[in-house]
């Protein structure tokens, strides 16, 4: 059969090249989300292992308990502004970060942000699905112990000991896998459900966790995790406290900065806008600093049992558990959290991952791929990158968690410019959609010169730091690595603020005229949700010219 004849049979209906029914503004059948659903949203994405992580790994780097606690709130605070920020667009005009990307990056411009995050479904540790279900399988792993302890021997290991995992382990990763293939089915808007379940069983089993630890821990108390009172210098160079209290508040920004890059995909489903930004407001930064606080906590009560030793993985703590103790009682509390844990990484993998490699893939190839095909594309393609051996100390952990913010950054800053002060909130939506010269998101030839300089800016000076992160031999200025360790700050700011200039010097003629229209933004936020309201599942979907795209009506 011809390739021609086969992309005929997969195309979707309704399409264009840019555009499909799963990235046109959402209409009112699709914006579910409450407060409510954002919150649990947030409680899912950050009361999971991956934020456990980040605060346990403040600590060996020389930070006393108080100053990693003192980081993560701060970059949690700096995280929530650029949060909000972010999703203004998709909250108040219903569309998606793809689609967005256009208004920013011109209309084929935009390709490169939507690349960066299709990557980082694969390749990151916030947003990457492969970690995520690698960390699921060893969720799995806890449920197979508690019915056999002697698992791991009982399967032969023919893998490699270089891999970083076992054949064991292996098979309950792949076994996890498995499980969170009917969840990708469901669409964003319907995932409240999944939300209420998963959200109350990972907080009943993170609260366990914390009383439990902290109620067995024995008259030896905290362990030097906790106990630790810092023994490098207050300032001074790189290594000192100040600048390793930034990188660590940098880091938990950086930790999540895929997710802050596309919230619009999830803000455009918002039943209201005040939703969107009530509702995360509130629950990202609790939620973020509870859990990283958490993992300091339960490290440090969990330390003195295993005789000083600082276990900052769970999974790996009750495989610890279980072989001190296999009786009866300690097989059932394994099994029971490993089917909390387990709920907690899909609640966060699904959402956070999947599904957002699903919207991006779907913007990028809107003829051929939805949703529901680009999460399972994504589920598909993520063990390329070898998730087993992303991380193994606490120090790498950390130093992954930083390096997307150097490149993510910018770009988010290019977004919220872009929207509160060069488009002073206004948005031509039909245009977004059109993929001709007469659209004013055209720029030049499709591509917005203006984004590509600003993001240069904001990402190649922190770039020798960065690599002398990544390899230890490269060595460069303690200006250099100080940078590196504000990377998000100063790349969201310095994008912003050249994108901003650069429009203020060298105005786009068609998207200046359109700002200073006489309608008002919340005029013309108005006129949209009307129109999106009006255009239901019984109007016509979307007409689609000859090399164009024309946004003429919607429905589910």
């Amino acid at each position: 059969m011809k390739l021609s004849s086969i992309l005929r049979r997969i195309e979707l209906e309704h399409v264009s090249p840019l555009v499909n029914d799963d990235i046109r503004p959402c209409e009112a059948r699709r914006r579910t989300w409450t407060s409510l659903a954002f919150h649990n949203f947030w409680l899912l994405i950050n009361c999971n292992i991956a934020t456990f992580l980040t605060g346990s790994a403040l600590v060996p780097l020389g930070l006393a308990w108080w100053q990693a606690i003192v980081s993560i709130v701060i970059g949690n605070i700096l995280a929530t502004a650029a949060l909000l920020l972010s999703s203004l667009p998709g909250a108040y005009y219903h569309i998606g970060f793809s689609v967005y990307s256009r208004a920013v990056w011109g209309i084929w411009g935009s390709q490169f942000t939507i690349w960066n995050r299709i990557f980082l479904s694969f390749a990151d540790l916030d947003g990457q699905y492969g970690f995520q279900a690698w960390v699921g399988g060893q969720c799995f792993y806890l449920i197979l112990l508690s019915w056999d302890p002697q698992y791991e021997s009982s399967i032969p290991n023919t893998i490699p000991t270089g891999t970083g995992m076992t054949s064991a382990q292996f098979v309950s990763y792949v076994v996890f896998c498995v499980i969170s293939l009917p969840f990708l089915w469901i669409r964003p808007h319907r995932l409240q459900r999944f939300f209420y379940v998963a959200s109350a069983v990972t907080m009943a089993f993170f609260l366990a966790l914390l009383t439990w630890t902290l109620a067995t821990m024995g008259p030896a108390g905290f362990g030097s995790t906790i106990n630790s009172a810092g023994t490098i210098p207050l300032t001074g160079g790189s290594g000192s406290t100040a600048w390793l209290m930034v990188y660590g508040a940098m880091s938990t920004v950086g930790s999540i900065a895929a997710g802050i890059l596309n919230q619009n995909d999830y803000a455009r489903l918002a039943t209201r806008p005040r939703d969107a930004i009530l509702g995360q407001a509130f629950a990202y930064p609790l939620y973020c600093t509870f859990a990283s606080v958490l993992g300091i906590i339960v490290v440090a009560a969990t330390q003195n049992r295993f005789a000083g030793e600082a276990i900052w993985n769970p999974p790996t703590l009750f495989v610890r558990l279980l072989q001190h103790d296999d009786g009866a009682g300690t097989r059932a509390a394994v099994f029971f959290s490993g089917l909390a844990l387990l709920t907690s990484q899909l609640g966060s993998n699904i959402p956070g991952n999947a599904l957002a490699g699903g919207i991006d893939l779907s913007s990028t190839f809107p003829r051929y791929i939805n949703i529901r095909r680009g999460a399972y594309l994504t589920a598909l393609m993520s063990p390329v990158v070898n998730p087993w051996r992303l991380v193994d100390t606490a120090t790498v952990f950390l130093t992954v968690l930083s390096s997307y913010g150097v490149f993510l950054a910018p770009m988010t800053g290019l977004m919220a410019a872009n929207y509160v002060v060069v488009c002073r909130g206004k948005i031509k939506v039909d245009d977004l959609y059109r993929g001709d010269a007469g659209g004013i998101y055209w720029y030049s030839y499709g591509v917005n010169w203006r984004a590509p300089v600003a993001w240069i800016v904001g990402t190649v000076p922190c770039l020798p730091g960065f690599i002398s992160q990544v390899n230890s031999s490269v060595k460069v200025t303690d200006g250099a690595v100080q940078l590196f360790y504000m990377n998000y700050l100063y790349g969201f700011v310095a994008s912003a603020v050249v994108y901003a200039l650069l429009h203020r010097v060298f105005p786009a003629t068609a998207l200046d005229g359109f700002v200073r229209d006489e309608i008002s933004a919340r005029g013309l936020q108005q006129h949209y949700r009307d129109r999106w309201d009006f255009e239901s599942s019984d109007t016509p979907v979307w007409s689609v010219k000859a090399g164009e795209a024309m946004a003429t009506a919607v429905s589910v």
